[in-house]
């Protein structure tokens, strides 16, 4: 189990690397400046989600719970935390108008994922149906 956890926290360090030389790369294109402070925060903050979402993946293997109950857990603990981390490191500004259009943004981005897994994951169900009835 600990090897497991430690795997998928790599797995969300990455991607939270990732998703910095992303913003990395763009402002270097735009020739925006940002101190080694801001960049470092920023950093920590994708680590943080990263880490967050890839440990997050457990919820979805709690036998004893709906497919129903398991979204609603992951999506609140996930609002929760990217809220959190994004209104500290100032990703989203803190007014009501910004928080909003986050909140939309995040379950419109949320609901694309969901269903792009969810339809892959019954894909595959399928699939293997298919070959065990072979």
């Amino acid at each position: 189990m600990i090897i497991e956890i430690l795997k998928r926290s790599m797995i969300g360090v990455a991607f939270g690397g990732i998703a910095t030389f992303i913003a990395l790369t763009i402002m270097k294109f735009n020739h925006i400046d940002g101190t080694i402070s801001e960049v470092w925060m920023h950093m920590l903050a994708s680590f943080i989600i990263g880490i967050y979402f890839g440990l997050s993946s457990f919820i979805y293997e709690h036998d004893k719970w709906s497919p129903l109950k398991k979204m609603v857990i992951h999506f609140s603990f996930s609002i929760i935390v990217y809220f959190t981390v994004a209104l500290t490191v100032g990703w989203i500004p803190f007014n009501f108008l910004s928080i909003l259009i986050g909140i939309l943004l995040f379950i419109i981005s949320y609901s694309i994922y969901w269903t792009v897994f969810y339809l892959y994951f019954k894909k595959m169900e399928d699939t293997m149906n298919k070959h065990l009835k072979k």
